[in-house]
């Protein structure tokens, strides 16, 4: 099974995505620093099981338009790029999984637009609630992993880092990071790097951390109120899984507790000896999951 790759104009910014398959419509939101291509063993999965399955690059990333400026890369727009992406595809909802900064994403417009969500599936991504009740204290175990988000704040040394030794950081972050060893071939690396190398491609994925830390502090100044800036707390009452990762370096598995607060309605599946890339380290038990949880025959269930 090959996926058409597609592009088309969404919310405004010019969108690259590949698409295979018929049926409900589920789209994949990558994360940092990927691309669609992070989905390709659930892409068949998810096809074989009748699901119409759209994954885009997300805005800044890879083949898809890089606006520019940091007010570009507010979580409202990328709310808004799902919405759109999904009006795109000629329906008025979708279920959506997301990883990483696709899973932030994929919590927020659950939570700020029900009405275009069947069921979000989020894979090592923290419910924005959980992540700032870890990072209140300063002496959380969260809080000391989230230091390259205050690096990221920094102008032009990011970017420098990340250009270094042939990209070397790139191969470091999923190799490294990786308890499979299987999981990133010379291949998948050599796709990583040439997404992270498109004129502007860097400065507009490290644009994402920045709009998320500049909004939260905007937000919190009388008179500058930025409403879609910051992450919500807001309730998500759609059917949600959470696979997470046991052997992530960046996220605490403390985050994936307690989360009724947010998300009554919850499955957690907690893998050991998988990494942060959790969907390419164990990818056929995440299949599993994905298919076992996006069941064809409740897709109405909230029409």
């Amino acid at each position: 099974m090959e996926p058409s790759h597609e592009e088309a104009i969404v919310n405004g910014v010019r969108t690259h995505y590949v698409e295979a398959g018929e049926g409900p419509l589920v789209v994949l939101l990558h994360g940092f620093p990927e691309h669609w291509y992070s989905w390709r063993k659930q892409l068949p999965a998810l096809v074989d099981a009748g699901y119409r399955v759209v994954a885009p690059d997300l805005r800044g990333y890879n083949r898809t338009e890089k606006p520019i400026g940091v007010d570009a890369y507010r979580i409202g727009h990328l709310v808004a790029d799902v919405r759109a992406l999904i009006e795109h595809c000629g329906e008025e909802r979708a279920h959506l999984v997301g990883h990483d900064w696709g899973g932030v994403i994929a919590w927020e417009v659950a939570a700020r637009h029900p009405e275009n969500v069947e069921r979000v599936a989020v894979l090592n991504a923290p419910h924005p609630g959980a992540y700032r009740r870890e990072l209140r204290s300063c002496e959380s175990e969260q809080a000391k992993r989230s230091w390259y988000v205050l690096l990221f704040q920094l102008p032009w040394l990011p970017e420098l880092l990340f250009r270094l030794g042939d990209q070397r950081l790139v191969e470091t972050l999923f190799r490294e990071g990786s308890t499979n060893p299987e999981a990133f071939d010379e291949e998948a690396i050599r796709r990583y790097k040439r997404a992270c190398s498109r004129p502007g491609a860097m400065t507009a994925m490290i644009n994402y951390y920045r709009a998320l830390f500049r909004g939260t502090l905007r937000s919190k100044i009388p008179g500058r109120s930025v409403p879609d800036a910051t992450t919500s707390d807001g309730l998500i009452d759609r059917p949600s899984l959470l696979i997470w990762g046991m052997e992530d370096e960046a996220l605490s598995s403390r985050l994936t507790e307690d989360l009724d607060e947010w998300v009554p309605d919850i499955e957690i599946e907690r893998i050991e000896g998988a990494s942060h890339w959790v969907q390419m380290d164990v990818p056929e038990r995440v299949n599993e999951l994905l298919v076992g949880f996006l069941d064809p025959t409740e897709t109405n269930e909230h029409g």
